[in-house]
């Protein structure tokens, strides 16, 4: 990731408490985001009524870039590394577009949820799942081409790009984003309490709460390095009033939403937390103790699988007294406790 021969430290010298802790600080973020992204990445991909739906495939954008963004924050965060132009170990902007991948990802999601209940009818038939896709697929040979312009031309046309793109598509888009929050809002709280009670109807509205709390985070992790992103274009400085990435807070923000996001889709969503805990999580406790039973994720059997062959066992003396007890309750009736045994067996 870096163009000159660098050595490259930790994200501050180990020689105090403190800058230990925004080391392992830094550690656990990166690798709280790419577990979390990862299991909810696992529990669409493994749920085939989940894969159906377009909503999830947005939800499998965004965590296929947060983990992109975890993965790389293990060099942006956890070192010492600024990526500015003229820094010798920038990562060339590609850790920061995945961040943006996420934020584009939010917005789609939005407008999708908003087509979906708005006209229902035109988005069955407009938004396949293939186009969906396509969308997708659109926003992130987007988000690239970018950036390869961005390394290509000189680094004074880059900044006046940049700035000048900063400014127009933060403002544009989080104006789109807060007046789509607004609209999704409205139509979930007044406009759907009008149809008659129903699970779609329940189906629509959750969706779209989710996706306006998810939304509304992620502006309150954002709006802070837009906002300072924007001011320092105008005046000309460097954006950076901290020693790197890693301890820079307006940027610490946008990957600590990388890790309430996977968080927001599980706790809204009873579908997607099913999955979770049925198909990745359990799955995975199993492979690593084959005792474990129950409904829940993890429950653990001390005993393993052994007490419920003790549980399905059934003794010759349990049979015979079974066989004596039914036969004075009621003498009349005469059971052969063979065939009692064969049945229990």
């Amino acid at each position: 990731m870096n163009n000159h021969s660098v050595p490259l430290s930790p994200v501050l010298p180990l020689t105090s408490f403190g800058n230990v802790l925004v080391f392992l600080f830094s550690i656990l973020l990166a690798t709280t985001i790419i577990f979390l992204n990862f299991s909810v990445l696992l529990s669409i991909l493994m749920n085939k009524s989940l894969r159906n739906e377009n909503r999830f495939m947005f939800m499998l954008s965004t965590c296929l870039s947060d983990i992109c963004s975890g993965v790389s924050y293990y060099y942006a965060g956890v070192l010492d590394v600024r990526d500015h132009y003229t820094s010798p170990n920038r990562t060339f902007y590609i850790a920061p577009t995945f961040l943006g991948l996420s934020y584009m990802a939010i917005i789609a999601a939005q407008a999708d949820r908003y087509h979906a209940v708005a006209s229902p009818f035109k988005y069955s038939q407009r938004m396949t799942r293939n186009r969906t896709l396509l969308v997708i697929l659109v926003y992130w040979v987007y988000a690239f081409v970018i950036v390869a312009v961005n390394n290509l031309v000189p680094v004074g046309t880059a900044k006046r790009v940049t700035g000048i793109g900063s400014f127009l598509g933060n403002i544009c888009t989080v104006i789109i984003m807060i007046g789509l929050n607004i609209r999704l809002y409205y139509i979930a709280t007044f406009q759907l309490m009008k149809e008659p009670p129903s699970a779609d109807r329940d189906g629509k509205r959750s969706s779209i709460y989710l996706v306006v709390i998810v939304a509304v985070f992620f502006l309150g992790a954002w709006l802070p390095l837009f906002i300072h992103i924007i001011v320092c274009s105008f005046s000309g400085t460097t954006c950076y009033s901290f020693k790197n990435e890693g301890t820079d807070p307006i940027r610490i923000l946008p990957r600590l939403n990388a890790v309430i996001t996977p968080v927001l889709y599980t706790r809204g969503c009873t579908a997607l937390r099913e999955s979770l805990f049925t198909h990745v999580w359990r799955s995975c406790c199993r492979s690593l103790n084959p005792g474990i039973r129950g409904p829940g994720p993890c429950k653990q059997n001390p005993h393993g699988l052994q007490d419920e062959e003790k549980e399905l066992r059934v003794t010759d003396s349990e049979v015979d007294a079974e066989h004596i007890n039914i036969q004075n309750q009621n003498p009349f009736i005469s059971i052969d406790p063979l065939a009692f045994q064969a049945c229990s067996h």
